[in-house]
């Protein structure tokens, strides 16, 4: 929460302002188009999926800002940060136009030198139908935790290592080597569904994956904290006989159990239009 100080205002929280940074990002969209403020809110080194991992800032410095494209509006229903305050994250609803298409959004936020936040990551999946959590939605938060790595080099050497043993149990069955490391608490997504909440849930959307995923890491980052990391990779199956490619990103934190995934996504490549189907 937010702490009132001797004066009686009230001091931001770093989740506080992460939440403040995608409500900016998303009003900017409404103002100046999504080009531009996808432009102006994204960090130097930022990536996204087109379909594979590219910068961000030289992507979109191809798409001009004008004449402005104010169709995507999306805003945050759930939000985490490290208890070093400068790595977080929000996800929630996306809707393009008259409720033309809807998906769900996942940004990661990093804390800059300057002190302002940029995204470092973003993507989501599309669903079938409109959330039916709207804009005014108070934003659930990813509770803290006491468990710490050393430092964020420690951090990402343990999540490399909880990345690998999850990939190893995920070429034999997909469904028991999630459901071996999500955190209770924790969300996914990846399929038209709405975002899966609760063991029950999870197991719903895990039967809409692949029986076997071969996962292949490239990337990501660890909180100076060390209870908090990004990471994201290629994803590789078979359906219906045929391979099939996509990426991955996640949120790991460190809990007293170990590290547990508190946020999973799969961004599916959709097949060549010259391609079987």
């Amino acid at each position: 929460m937010a702490l009132a100080t001797a004066a009686g205002t009230v001091r931001a929280t770093p989740l506080d302002e992460v939440i403040a940074a995608e409500r900016a990002f998303a009003a900017d969209a409404q103002t100046r188009g999504w080009v531009a403020a996808f432009k102006a809110f994204a960090a130097a080194e930022a990536i996204v999926f087109q379909p594979d991992p590219v910068n961000a800032q030289a992507m979109l410095a191809q798409r001009p800002d004008q004449p402005a494209d104010t169709s995507l509006k999306w805003w945050p229903i759930w939000a985490g940060v490290a208890a070093s305050g400068e790595l977080g994250f929000t996800t929630g609803p996306y809707v393009i136009g008259d409720n033309a298409a809807f998906g769900h959004y996942f940004t990661v936020w990093q804390k800059q030198p300057d002190g302002a936040w940029r995204w470092i990551f973003d993507g989501g999946p599309r669903s079938a139908a409109r959330s039916p959590f709207g804009p005014d939605t108070e934003p659930a938060r990813l509770a803290p935790t006491a468990s710490r790595s050393a430092d964020a080099a420690a951090a990402m050497l343990e999540v490399a290592a909880a990345e690998k043993a999850l990939a190893r149990a995920a070429t034999a069955n997909v469904a028991t080597a999630y459901l071996a490391v999500l955190a209770d608490d924790g969300r996914i997504m990846g399929s038209t569904a709405p975002p899966a909440i609760g063991r029950a849930a999870f197991a719903d959307e895990l039967a809409r994956r692949s029986a076997a995923i071969e996962f292949t890491a490239l990337g990501g980052t660890a909180a100076q904290a060390g209870d908090l990391s990004f990471t994201y990779g290629t994803a590789a199956w078979t359906e219906n006989d045929t391979p099939r490619r996509g990426h991955y990103a996640r949120i790991w934190q460190k809990r007293a159990a170990g590290w547990r995934l508190a946020f999973d996504e799969i961004l599916v490549v959709p097949p060549q239009p010259d391609a079987p189907p």
